[in-house]
């Protein structure tokens, strides 16, 4: 080694503990080319840098994982931060590990690694480390395995590439660009690489702001004790368009989503395919219960497919779905559940449960609950049948694939009024689903396989409450609940409970005179 290039490792070690000081160093900020203009990183990029530096000088946190969340809009240097930091780590570290990953592979290929590359030949490092698509490994001999940077396709189907990333007595840094796509399971498994002890942990996440659920969302939201958020809006940073940001923000307005997540790196209200936004689930959280003494009380029951999911009982009775508690299941068998819903129905004396008759063993939850309560109507509903228009919002009316869609779009509305438990896994079940259109602009909802693809749960309780929506249920009326032959007659002098045995024999006719019963009657 000649005595520079002994002088420049010395150099360079002296940055362990201070990527800002290494960024400044590494790099020919205003000399002869691409760097020219430049007197070092962006004011958002360099309180990063050293915001790590400061974590990494204190002994009290050295050792304890660094999570860093940036939430912005385009255009800032998300990517050109990551690969400072990947270059700062790797040079500064002997036998550092680093893994970065993307929204997709496309992302991976064509845009964070040609970045990392430019920014590792801009460095005065650059011949210590052998750059390819996916890859920076060491150039000094015996450490091409433990001294490298990876960057890793992510596979919902094979997650175990983030499992091994150990690195004890080391440094290790995690990064995850365009973070609001990657899938909750690849965060999860990627969580095993943060507990290694007396090891420098650095996890960063970066990206535009594209999905208000999800790992990158908790991370501003239920996990921010855990992170070091930024939300950052384009127009504060200098170097980015200003002109093209305020034209967006002019045409689309302040508070609208396109403008929330491409300029002021705000987590939109629904993401652009997200069915039911954040907001309005909040605000049905949030929202006191009306009493609707009139309104039928109805029971939906989700039962559980798989081992892992819940099977829920929610409990409707007009706008208020939130003073009744619900029940819950994990594991238990259908003649639990019939017993314990048999208990709630004696105790709220419902006027019609629907089951969904799609797990695989709904039909002994079903058949139970008609012997245990006798009178009271029990509807099996099938998820993949077909769906009638429903209400999407206010007078609107929209066309659906199937009678999930109808479900869920006749819920949507509702939400807009109605009160929901405050309870975290309702809201993300809500907020969970995608959706699309089909044939003569039907609305589809995302299967549970994608969404779990996607790693997210089963979205149980919101289809329990879904179900709740399955048919129109007749209003409750003065002199009795349960109308039989000599019972309180509704509209147009029909009789309560010829209309619910018409309904339990007939579902298809009886549902149309509920529907012509209900729109006269608003």
């Amino acid at each position: 080694m000649t005595a520079g290039a002994r002088r420049l490792v010395e150099e360079i070690g002296g940055f362990a503990t201070d990527p800002y000081g290494h960024a400044l160093f590494a790099y020919l900020w205003r000399e002869p080319g691409p760097l020219a203009e430049l007197d070092g990183p962006r004011r958002w990029q360099g309180e990063v840098l050293r915001e790590i530096g400061d974590h990494l000088s204190n002994p009290a946190t050295r050792f304890t994982p660094k999570r860093i969340a940036v939430a912005k809009g385009h255009g800032i240097g998300g990517s050109a931060l990551i690969a400072m930091i990947v270059n700062w780590s790797l040079d500064t570290c002997v036998d550092t590990r680093v893994v970065t990953t993307a929204n997709t592979e496309a992302q991976l290929v064509s845009k964070t690694s040609p970045e990392l590359a430019k920014w590792r030949n801009l460095s005065v490092t650059r011949d210590w480390f052998k750059t390819a698509a996916l890859s920076h490994v060491s150039t000094q001999p015996g450490h091409s395995q433990s001294w490298r940077c990876d960057l890793l396709p992510w596979s919902p189907h094979q997650p175990e590439a983030f499992a091994g990333l150990h690195n004890a007595g080391r440094r290790i840094v995690l990064i995850f660009d365009e973070a609001s796509s990657i899938p909750d399971r690849i965060w999860e498994v990627s969580d095993g690489a943060l507990t290694d002890e007396g090891t420098e942990i650095i996890h960063l996440v970066v990206g535009n702001p594209t999905r208000n659920s999800g790992r990158f969302r908790d991370a501003f939201a239920r996990y921010r004790n855990l992170w070091s958020c930024r939300q950052i809006d384009s127009r504060t940073v200098e170097g980015t368009n200003k002109i093209y940001l305020d034209e967006i923000v002019a045409t689309y307005g302040e508070d609208s989503d396109i403008a929330k997540v491409r300029v002021r790196g705000l987590f939109p209200s629904a993401s652009s395919m997200q069915f039911i936004g954040m907001d309005v689930v909040g605000a049905a959280r949030s929202r006191e219960p009306q009493a609707n003494p009139p309104e039928p009380i109805i029971f939906g029951i989700d039962h559980a497919r798989f081992g892992d999911d819940d099977s829920v009982l929610a409990i409707r009775q007009g706008r208020d779905a939130k003073s009744r508690p619900w029940r819950s299941w994990s594991g238990a068998n259908s003649m639990e559940i019939a017993g314990d819903v048999t208990v709630e129905a004696s105790r709220w004396n419902p006027d019609a449960i629907f089951v969904d008759a799609g797990g695989p063993n709904a039909g002994g939850v079903i058949d139970r609950l008609r012997q245990l309560l006798g009178p009271t109507p029990v509807f099996e509903v099938n998820f993949g049948g077909k769906g009638r228009p429903a209400t999407l919002s206010g007078e609107i009316r929209a066309n659906v694939a199937n009678k999930r869609a109808e479900m869920w779009t006749n819920m949507r509305a509702w939400l807009e009024r109605g009160a929901i438990p405050d309870h975290q896994r309702l809201a993300d079940d809500l907020v969970g689903p995608e959706y699309s259109y089909v044939g003569e602009n039907a609305i589809l909802l995302e299967r549970k396989a994608h969404m779990r693809a996607r790693g997210l749960a089963s979205s149980d309780w919101a289809d329990a409450l879904a179900l709740t929506f399955a048919e129109p249920v007749l209003p409750r009326f003065e002199g009795g609940l349960h109308g039989d032959d000599h019972g309180p007659r509704c509209m147009h002098g029909l009789r309560f409970g010829d209309v619910r045995r018409a309904h339990r024999i007939a579902p298809d006719p009886a549902r149309d005179l509920y529907a012509e019963l209900y729109r006269e009657r608003d």
